[in-house]
């Protein structure tokens, strides 16, 4: 059975990492401009673009799945949304150690949380 909270747990997640992967990518341009005008090798230069887009595409689609199962719960169990809520607390838990505390990391947090508990609210019957 899944509870409305779940479902609801699970849409605030998928608009969060929507949001983020939305920003993110419309802040490709300015990271192509800062690393521009660096010293970095172009293996780096081209990794970092790559690297970026990756990061905005797997929250777009991680937010799509999301949404998905807020609106049809009995594609996934709740282990595997738990699972997936990894994602984003991993590259939270990353960003926390390398960048430190700054919204987005907040966000990403949030996100995982929520997704998380949604997780562990599912049962199958």
């Amino acid at each position: 059975m899944t509870s409305s909270l779940s479902r609801l747990l699970l849409s605030i997640s998928a608009a969060l990492l929507l949001f983020g992967g939305v920003v993110h990518a419309f802040a490709f341009k300015k990271a192509v401009a800062a690393v521009a005008d660096s010293n970095l090798a172009a293996f780096y230069v081209k990794a970092l673009k790559g690297l970026w887009l990756i990061d905005s595409a797997t929250l777009i689609i991680l937010a799509c799945l999301f949404g998905l199962l807020a609106v049809r719960p009995a594609m996934a169990g709740g282990p595997v949304v738990a699972l997936m809520a990894l994602i984003p607390a991993a590259t939270a838990a990353l960003l926390y150690y390398f960048i430190g505390a700054f919204m987005p990391a907040h966000l990403l947090l949030t996100a995982a949380a929520l997704a998380f508990i949604a997780g562990l609210l599912i049962t199958r019957v």
